[in-house]
């Protein structure tokens, strides 16, 4: 499945060569949010693969881009100790026009959007 994020790129890390044939390269965004008077600011890393790797460079910072990507889930043990962790492998990057912004925020979803919150849950089935 693919999920989509927006934010403004805040920092391109340099292509990290692993091995002689497995390369990556981390990128983060800054992703801003209000919620009623507050504001949210998450800083969201990314990493590119292989050929992916070349889909950014140091020229993409502080550009506002439309991120496409999927989450992985990895699981790892050493020593009798299990650890998992998650990464958010990008495979898409478009820089957001002025024109395309306007695109953007008419798919976020409005407040007057939502639905109603629910205070009588009493006669749910469950």
């Amino acid at each position: 499945m693919a999920f989509e994020i927006t934010g403004k790129i805040i920092d391109v890390l340099p292509v990290n060569q692993v091995s002689d044939k497995f390369r990556k390269r981390e990128f983060v965004i800054e992703r801003k949010e209000t919620g009623g008077s507050a504001l949210f600011i998450d800083y969201i890393k990314f990493q590119l693969l292989q050929d992916k790797c070349d889909l950014i460079n140091e020229s993409f910072m502080n550009e506002e881009v439309k991120v496409t990507f999927n989450i992985k889930g990895n699981r790892w043990e050493r020593e009798g100790r299990v650890n998992y962790f998650t990464n958010l492998d990008a495979w898409k990057i478009e820089k957001i026009t002025s024109q395309n912004r306007d695109q953007v925020a008419n798919n976020q979803p409005r407040l007057e959007d939502m639905p109603p919150e629910i205070d009588d849950l009493s006669d749910l089935p469950f």
